[in-house]
């Protein structure tokens, strides 16, 4: 591995949960490491963006790589070269957030010289419950294009699957299998199943085998405020 940050991409369809499984993974990592830093790569999405969330990073001494604040509802593509200072600093702990599918992906193709040699965990976020990537052939879809727009592999499955706070057991239970179908046909090892705060005495019901952690929520669409 080069000496470089020890870097995780957040990657997925639209709305599959990329930047709250983000967020909560800064908040889990900053609780056993000094230096976290949430890079904010999303130029697609005007709504669920981990830059919502500056001062809330700010107290827990966790940096947020992202546009400056006056720019943060913009919906211009803007990467800001801040990235730089903490990829190449091995003392970091590093999540990328990405947009979502092919489209938001291709902002991670700029950087493919720089972590190629880093070695970055890439996490493909499945949301079942989202139209496209419900059946096993849009999934697969999914995560071809997202690969090919970052020149990078996927290396794990995170199976997100929900619909907001609705979600029943049965909702993350079909995201569980269609995550074991992708993880079959595309060979991706399945990392964990989230489930949502409302669902925590649940989790002793699933296969012991199978990882799974509770989610905080931490973003609000515009009309939830």
């Amino acid at each position: 591995m080069d000496n470089g940050a020890d870097i995780t991409i957040i990657t997925g369809h639209f709305g599959s949960g990329k930047t709250e499984t983000a967020i909560n993974l800064a908040f889990e990592w900053k609780k056993k490491h000094d230096k976290v830093a949430v890079a904010d790569l999303d130029i697609v999405n005007p709504y669920y963006r981990a830059r919502d969330v500056r001062a809330l990073f700010a107290e827990n001494g966790i940096e947020l790589i992202a546009p400056a604040e006056k720019l943060a509802q913009s919906d211009l593509p803007i990467v800001t070269g801040d990235i730089y200072r903490v990829l190449y600093d091995p003392e970091y702990k590093v999540i990328i957030d990405a947009g979502g599918d092919k489209d938001g992906a291709m902002a991670l193709g700029q950087f493919y010289n720089d972590w190629a040699g880093m070695q970055p965990e890439v996490l493909f976020i499945l949301n079942a419950n989202r139209p496209y990537v419900s059946t096993l052939e849009g999934a697969i879809d999914t995560v071809l294009k997202i690969e090919s727009a970052s020149r990078l592999k996927v290396t794990g499955l995170v199976n997100n699957s929900n619909v907001g706070s609705d979600t029943r057991v049965e909702d993350v239970l079909k995201g569980v299998e269609l995550s074991r179908k992708l993880s079959g046909e595309l060979g991706i090892p399945i990392k964990q199943t989230i489930l949502s705060g409302h669902l925590e005495e649940k989790a002793e019901s699933f296969d012991p085998g199978h990882p799974v952690k509770v989610m905080s929520r931490y973003l609000k669409l515009p009309w939830e405020l």
